[in-house]
């Protein structure tokens, strides 16, 4: 019992933190809905125009199009700015949007102009919440608590995969679409709820930059200059183009590949939801990450994508996305822990915008080539070329980590006198 009781004390140890259990309640709350929501749109898409895999795509691109196009900047709001007040900002605009689309379904005045619009504004949202919120972690806990934290919120984020879709899909079967954007909506005042009740004396700012030039290159410099930010990043940009486009080829794997219902697509999002939730948890009983651990992480990701890919059957895909969900959440939260632990706190905000850039900001990208590709063949085609690109960046951060930094080479060249 204590060895038990002693593994459970590691793997949430931030929640012991009054402001950072809050902020874990109130997002539980907001990611399932916005899970629930994402389940909706994409069976809304593909019921109003068919097969096409490049209009999904194009749903799923928009939302990232301003991260990819000005990601850094908003980086720089996040390192200028109090975190909490954006979030206050972004997470109200967030839930106005959904509830919009609920009511555009509603009125039956809902169309793919319609959808992409809000979903382009949904990505304007996102530009400035998503570095503001990754850097708000440690604001919370503290640089000692921040890879469990970070961890613990990828865990969390992937439990709202489990039962946001498992509940979105007993409402698309019994109420109806539009009931879920509604529901979506609503739970944005648990996040909005969790940031009013936290101790502001509990808040611990990291260091805020002065409006001034040259930031956002300044911030492009730092990231490059740094080999161990640049290479972890230089690998999530691989990965987040190619292989993470789920919400376009695992509907269209079910649908049209393996001819499954939205119950059936319920059923595998929740398999990769629930081994989500086992590869943040494991991430969270680690207490450093390491560049290992993330090169190992990588080589299970693309050899499970792969199986994947060549699942006959949906319950053959479930089961196999359940380790597959476990080690790509592992990837991203190492990823993430890596990144911010590495960063200087002045420039955190903007090295997490380049995270953001390269996990979600290239999506358009990647969800446009993933969408042509399923159009021109299918969704395992579509699949397997995430499954080889994931392999290549697995390459890469072995390749690299073999190679001496600068500082090792010139202390090398030291010769005793």
């Amino acid at each position: 019992m204590r060895f038990v009781r002693n593994i459970s004390e590691r793997t949430f140890q931030s929640l012991q933190v009054r402001n950072f259990r809050l902020y874990f309640i109130g997002q539980s709350i907001s990611i399932s809905g916005t899970w629930m929501q994402s389940l909706a749109q994409a069976w809304l898409v593909l019921s109003l125009h068919g097969t096409s895999g490049l209009e999904l795509g194009v749903t799923v691109a928009l939302p990232f199009v301003p991260m990819l196009l000005f990601g850094p900047f908003g980086g720089v709001v996040a390192d200028r700015s109090n975190k909490r007040l954006v979030l206050y900002c972004t997470q109200s605009v967030a839930g106005v949007l959904a509830l919009t689309l609920g009511v555009l379904v509603s009125t039956h005045h809902v169309s793919l102009p319609a959808i992409w619009t809000l979903a382009g504004l949904l990505g304007i949202v996102n530009l400035f919440d998503n570095p503001a919120r990754q850097s708000f972690v440690q604001e919370m806990v503290g640089k000692e608590y921040l890879s469990n934290a970070v961890s613990l919120n990828s865990a969390m984020i992937n439990m709202g995969r489990i039962v946001g879709p498992g509940i979105g899909a007993a409402i698309l079967a019994f109420v109806g679409i539009a009931a879920c954007f509604y529901v979506n909506a609503a739970s944005y005042v648990g996040v909005i709820a969790a940031l009013a009740m936290m101790r502001s004396a509990e808040i611990t700012r990291i260091r805020t930059v002065v409006r001034a030039r040259g930031q956002v290159r300044e911030g492009l410099r730092y990231a490059w200059r740094t080999a161990k930010l640049r290479e972890v990043l230089a690998s999530v940009v691989v990965v987040g183009t190619f292989a993470f486009n789920f919400a376009i080829t695992l509907p269209l794997l079910t649908k049209h590949v393996l001819h499954g219902s939205v119950t059936d697509y319920a059923f595998v999002m929740c398999s990769m939801g629930l081994g989500g939730l086992v590869g943040g948890l494991y991430v969270a009983h680690r207490s450093r990450p390491t560049r290992s651990l993330l090169t190992l992480l990588a080589v299970a990701f693309a050899v499970l994508m792969g199986a994947v890919a060549a699942a006959p059957t949906v319950l053959t895909a479930c089961i196999v996305l359940i380790p597959m969900g476990a080690v790509s959440l592992a990837f991203v939260s190492t990823a993430n822990a890596t990144l911010q632990l590495n960063s200087a706190e002045e420039m955190r905000g903007r090295v997490m915008s380049l995270y953001a850039m390269g996990f979600l900001g290239t999506t358009p990208i990647g969800a446009l080539i993933v969408g042509l590709v399923a159009d021109g063949s299918n969704a395992r085609v579509a699949i397997a070329m995430g499954a080889v690109a994931t392999a290549a960046a697995a390459g890469f951060l072995y390749s690299t980590s073999k190679v001496p930094s600068g500082a090792a080479l010139a202390a090398t060249s030291v010769t005793p006198a």
